[in-house]
């Protein structure tokens, strides 16, 4: 079985497992060797990413979960670990996105996106942050964003939710890095995910995103997971408390148009 990370063997959550950056990352850690806990609150989601993965020949338990819910959270990382072993990773990648003007918006709009993209991964950190720290080692990659760096209109909940996740994240490694626990975040651009191609009208992915990217595209899903690989694995010892873009250049600069090209030299 071919091993580029060095994870075959290991344990590791994923919640959100059951589409977008979550189900690629399973399938990337599936297929280094490594064995998986995969939770969504589409239990039937989570089932059908757990089936696939077993076809690597790895242990692979799935779960329904709300990330909500610290009791059923804290169960969950409970019979995870009896499932396919101590957890030496987690990703809590569970998260929407509800677009609305910060003047309208509705407050139980604000409530979801805050409680699933900030709680909920506070949440599946301390359950799994506990059992880390006793065990003296662990790795966990939350889901940032570009909008964690950068306001976004029409999305006030979802850029407060994922600055706060950034926030959480140094904190975190502050805090639990003297116990051996290192924690990171990816923060990506636009991904090619059900929930982009859902709730983006397909001109503002070419004329905005793409436009104002220098790649000049979105990132594909398992882009993002090769990064989270990256900083889940031993390569990445000593790198704590760290937010990687994953954005196709689109925050190295500003005033950026036609994928930088407008104020370039002609060629």
């Amino acid at each position: 079985m071919p091993q580029t990370f060095g994870l075959a063997g290991r344990a590791y959550l994923i919640t959100g497992a059951g589409q977008g950056i979550g189900r690629a990352l399973a399938l990337a850690l599936a297929a280094e060797g490594a064995h998986l806990a995969l939770a969504d609150l589409n239990g039937d989601a989570a089932a059908a990413i757990a089936e696939e993965c077993r076809r690597h020949g790895i242990r692979a338990a799935d779960f329904a979960l709300d990330v909500r819910d610290a009791a059923a959270t804290e169960a969950v990382v409970e019979a995870a670990e009896k499932a396919v072993g101590p957890l030496a990773g987690v990703v809590p990648s569970a998260g929407v996105a509800r677009a609305a003007h910060a003047i309208t918006m509705p407050e139980d709009v604000w409530d979801l996106v805050l409680d699933t993209n900030l709680k909920g991964t506070f949440l599946t950190c301390q359950a799994v942050g506990r059992r880390m720290v006793e065990r003296g080692s662990g790795a966990i990659v939350t889901i940032a964003s570009i909008t964690g760096l950068g306001g976004q209109s029409g999305r006030a909940n979802y850029a407060a939710s994922k600055w706060g996740v950034i926030g959480l994240t140094k904190t975190l490694a502050i805090e639990w890095g003297r116990f051996g626990l290192r924690v990171n975040a990816v923060a990506p651009n636009a991904v090619d995910t059900p929930m982009i191609r859902a709730g983006v009208p397909a001109d503002f992915v070419t004329g905005v995103m793409e436009d104002r990217t220098p790649l000049g595209r979105i990132a594909q899903p398992s882009e993002v997971a090769d990064a989270i690989l990256y900083l889940l694995s031993d390569r990445a010892s000593y790198v704590n408390g760290s937010i990687l873009p994953v954005d196709g250049g689109l925050t190295a600069g500003f005033l950026t148009h036609k994928s930088g090209a407008e104020m370039a030299l002609k060629r």
